[in-house]
């Protein structure tokens, strides 16, 4: 067997070997026809590769050059479009409620935590009331030994100044009668000047007497001077007794109303006193968004509309609202309006600074021709045109637009659905040029 290549054996002439007319042995000219064969097999081959090189040529550029090249486009689709206003906020309520206390006190306990739900009348701080506490027991036999002091003016004075008027009363009668009898007895002679002046002098005592017992009866009875002193001292003493209860309750500062804590400055061994904030709480229920928008696109929001909100903290849900205020006032710093929505059923999550985004639906148009706005040029010129795909060329062709919002255009008037279209960004694609429309790549409208 040979061990080497067939290119590399050497057929050598021997002594033997047969010689042609030529004076070739066979085993040279076998050795030159090896060669030649070989030699007309690498010839081939390169040109072989040289065609298979032209036909790949002509198969990846010969659509180009016949018609076009590829480019991506966008497509004119119908369907419902909605013009929005996007701007970022933060939640806030309505109002805040500041809390602190009326009295001035040692706390003793904050049983609540920033940030915690409360309901109304839940205590909130608590103060040391042990000295506002001998207030009010102070105060309560104020108002026991004032009350007593009426009711022995009910019970004691009032009848026994009227059975003195009786007595007086009595007395009085006696005298009249023997003063009658005294006169009568003068007059006829039986009776002294002495004896008159007697019975005349009992006869004015008894009816000082019964003046001054009437006096007293109508100053103990109710409406009288005495009661009338009596009960105001009553009424004075449980004045002065609901005032030291008030002051023990202050001592515990409850919820005025439901919310959530948004704030808490107090802790225990703190002196409080009135005037100082010592907690913020916002109220439970309406929720509103505070929002900051363009100047320029003050005159696309109206009070009414409908928004969409969602927090940045839970980005992939959405909540609805509404609007419900446009500052008529413009921000000089930012250029910017202030614009205020309503949630009427916030989602738990909310918290109060909380940042948001919102989508305000300024507008709406169903079955309205839409086509990315990417396509439209020289919309700043007041003409705008898009490059189109007519027949397989560039052709332009102006167009009127209506809202534009999203990366979205409303085609009012110059094209039809289903129109295709070359992104403005695309400088490359010249009018009239032919070109392949990469439909199935085109951006969704």
């Amino acid at each position: 067997m040979l061990k080497k290549p067939l290119d590399q054996l050497q057929l050598l002439p021997t002594s033997n070997d047969r010689r042609d007319r030529a004076g070739q042995s066979l085993p040279e000219r076998m050795n030159f026809g090896l060669n030649a064969l070989i030699k007309a097999l690498l010839f081939r081959r390169w040109y072989v590769l040289g065609a298979v090189a032209a036909l790949a040529a002509a198969i990846y550029y010969g659509p180009t050059l016949l018609l076009g090249p590829q480019v991506v486009a966008d497509v004119a689709v119908r369907g419902d479009f909605i013009q929005t206003i996007v701007a970022s906020g933060h939640i806030e309520a309505p109002f805040r409620v500041d809390i602190g206390t009326q009295v001035t006190g040692v706390v003793v306990n904050v049983p609540v935590k920033e940030g915690q739900i409360v309901k109304t009348g839940e205590p909130l701080i608590v103060l040391d009331g042990r000295e506002i506490q001998a207030t009010v027991v102070q105060a309560e036999g104020v108002v026991s030994q004032n009350e007593a002091r009426l009711r022995q003016i009910q019970t004691v004075t009032l009848p026994s100044a009227e059975q003195t008027l009786k007595e007086m009363q009595a007395t009085l009668l006696n005298a009249q009668s023997l003063s009658g009898r005294v006169m009568r007895l003068k007059s006829s002679g039986f009776a002294t000047q002495a004896a008159l002046d007697d019975a005349t002098k009992a006869l004015n005592i008894a009816q000082s007497q019964v003046r001054s017992a009437e006096l007293q009866v109508a100053s103990n009875r109710p409406g009288g001077s005495d009661y009338v002193i009596a009960q105001t001292q009553v009424d004075q003493a449980h004045a002065a007794l609901a005032t030291a209860k008030s002051r023990l309750d202050y001592t515990t500062v409850v919820a005025p109303r439901d919310g959530t804590l948004i704030s808490r400055a107090v802790e225990i061994g703190s002196v409080a006193q009135p005037g100082k904030v010592l907690m913020t709480l916002s109220p439970a229920g309406e929720t509103q968004i505070v929002v900051q928008i363009d100047e320029k696109s003050l005159g696309l929001v109206a009070v009414g509309q409908a928004a969409l909100v969602s927090a940045d903290a839970y980005s992939k849900q959405t909540f609805p609202a509404k609007v419900i205020f446009v500052n008529p006032a413009i921000d000089l710093q930012r250029a910017a309006v202030e614009v205020k929505l309503q949630a009427p059923d916030p989602p738990s999550y909310l918290r109060q600074d909380m940042t948001v985004s919102v989508d305000i639906e300024v507008a709406r148009r169903p079955k309205a021709l839409v086509l990315p706005s990417g396509s439209l040029r020289d919309v700043a010129g007041g003409k705008p045109w898009v490059l189109a795909v007519v027949a397989g060329r560039a052709t332009k062709q102006s167009v009127q637009v209506g809202i534009v919002s999203a990366g979205k255009a409303e085609i009012i008037a110059g094209l039809e659905a289903g129109a295709i279209t070359i992104p403005a960004n695309n400088a490359v694609i010249k009018e009239g040029q032919r070109v392949r429309a990469n439909v199935a790549k085109a951006a969704a409208p």
